[in-house]
């Protein structure tokens, strides 16, 4: 079910920790600054295996964290099992990885998170001293994918991380030297596993002074949260998409499946990893650039159910966490996505025939931007007037796919200092449709009405609803009762458009039209 490939994201953020690790030199990284360092002590490390002999298997890497020291990244190995180096006076991380013959056996990650080196030191990395990372899902048919372990160790201001992702289950892990400062070591554990047509994404993180030795988390079924991913099917589409997750916060590792629409994948996650992000990328044709919707934060608990569907109807405009519409000075700047999805997700490349954005002042039309839906730049004469701004996409496709979709807001604007938001309102339609985007011919459709903006929280002076069923030619006034209007839905393989006119309480109104917001079957 599952590509057992890092997520795109995960791995992207993964490669930024990596840097540290990778750009040192070996035996030092800048040679010519310790010529000048007044006082520089040797490290020896003396690497055991878990029979307790001199082992060559190791990568260890020693990085500055404050002192003279505090930018050297370095890289040891010798195939006797003793390097040596000789470091500035300072404050250094330590982390080594042994991992004997081909690897079948695991590895032993091995952290010390505070190495001060204010005389000549020696240590030992004792693979002995390791304890297993037992964390498994409650399926024990459950197959194990990869999973991905970071050390963030923080002293005087300055953070320091560490990385590693491994594609074995097999992996034991310890602290090494003396506790660190209160809060100073922070560490992030993420586990994936593929169950038939479930995942499972393990995650924990733990904050104190020492590295972890060993963990074992063995969550119960009721212990974990339920993400449903539903990919909706497009007209036409025969081709895969893919879906990303991961956690939102700290680095980590994610997984990347498969999802061919219309499809849904489920994975169980741990609430207490915090929220999670989640990335689809829709099918597209040949040479099109990817189309990409994200749901960043979702929150999750135990024992319930999040579902998000993707590309699904309706269609239409949506306000996002910046203004949709913003002045400064005398120019005025739209944004406001006009074909995000049923439940709100913006897509990165949607695909339209045409897409324009005109403005009015005073009932004049001044100018006509054409290129991506709901975007444009205008330069305003200065002072006071009424605007009207008309944002418009049209896409081609069976009913069903919002062939047509405008917004068109009026407001008083006036030259401003600097930025300043204008206040502008949307509508969604939110009914529950199949994930083709249809709903049942010859019966009566719930339809959830929902003002973003301006008008929300009770800002609407007034809303009209209407319906249309042949594409927008005539329309019918549908009372809103409830936050909702309902529907009598004509024969099959028609499309049903929707039209919502409101003012609110400051006067700026919105006539907004998704043509073919769904499609009887």
């Amino acid at each position: 079910m599952t590509d057992p490939s890092v997520s795109r994201r995960g791995a992207l953020r993964t490669l930024a920790l990596s840097v540290a690790l990778v750009g040192g030199l070996t035996p030092l990284q800048n040679p010519a600054a310790f010529a000048a360092a007044p006082e520089t002590y040797t490290l020896t490390i003396h690497h055991l295996d878990r029979s307790g002999r001199p082992t060559g298997d190791h990568e260890t890497t020693v990085t500055g964290i404050s002192g003279a020291g505090a930018d050297e990244v370095v890289r040891l190995h010798d195939a006797s099992g003793t390097t040596t180096v000789r470091l500035p006076e300072g404050r250094y991380l330590l982390d080594s990885s042994l991992t004997p013959g081909d690897g079948s056996a695991g590895t032993d990650w091995i952290v010390q998170p505070r190495l001060n080196l204010d005389r000549d030191t020696t240590v030992t990395v004792d693979a002995r001293t390791a304890a297993p990372v037992d964390v498994r899902p409650p399926d024990r048919s459950a197959g194990f994918l990869h999973s991905g372990m970071f050390v963030r160790v923080t002293h005087g201001g300055t953070e320091r991380l560490l990385n590693r992702i491994f594609a074995s289950p097999q992996l034991r892990v310890a602290h090494l030297g003396p506790a660190a400062e209160s809060g100073s070591v922070k560490q992030w554990f993420d586990s994936y596993w593929t169950a038939g047509s479930a995942g499972y994404a393990l995650g924990y993180v733990f904050t104190g002074t020492r590295a972890l030795t060993g963990l074992t988390r063995h969550p119960s079924a009721d212990e974990l949260a339920t993400v449903r991913i539903r990919a909706a099917a497009r007209p036409g589409g025969t081709e895969a998409g893919s879906v990303d997750l991961q956690p939102s916060a700290g680095p980590t590792v994610g997984v990347t499946q498969r999802l061919t629409p219309p499809g849904t994948a489920t994975h169980f996650v741990t609430p207490g990893r915090g929220t999670w992000d989640i990335t689809y990328t829709a099918p597209g044709a040949p040479g099109a650039p990817s189309n990409r919707y994200a749901a960043d934060g979702v929150v999750v608990r135990a024992g319930a159910t999040t579902t998000h569907t993707f590309d699904n109807a309706v269609f239409g405009p949506v306000l996002t966490d910046r203004p949709g519409v913003v002045r400064d000075g005398d120019e005025l700047a739209v944004d406001v996505p006009l074909l995000a999805d049923g439940d709100g997700h913006v897509p990165s490349a949607p695909a339209y025939a045409a897409a324009s954005t005109r403005l009015y002042r005073d009932g004049v039309l001044v100018a006509t931007r054409t290129g991506s839906p709901g975007r444009a730049r205008f330069t305003l004469p200065p002072g006071r007037a009424t605007y009207r701004v008309t944002s418009t996409v049209r896409r081609g496709g069976a009913p069903g796919t919002a062939t047509g979709v405008t917004a068109s807001w009026t407001f008083v604007s006036d030259t401003t200092a600097g930025i300043a938001p204008v206040p502008v309102s949307v509508v969604r339609f939110s009914p529950v449709l199949d994930t083709a985007g249809t709903a049942a011919a010859d019966t009566t459709l719930r339809v959830p009405v929902t003002v973003l903006g301006a008008a929300a929280h009770g800002r609407t002076r007034s809303l009209d609803v209407s319906v249309s069923t042949d594409g927008g030619a005539s329309w019918t006034r549908l009372p809103v009762e409830r936050g909702a209007v309902t529907v009598r839905n004509p024969r099959a393989d028609t499309g049903v458009s929707l039209r919502a006119e409101l003012t609110d309480t400051e006067g700026r109104t919105l006539a907004q039209t998704v043509v073919d917001a769904y499609r009887t079957r």
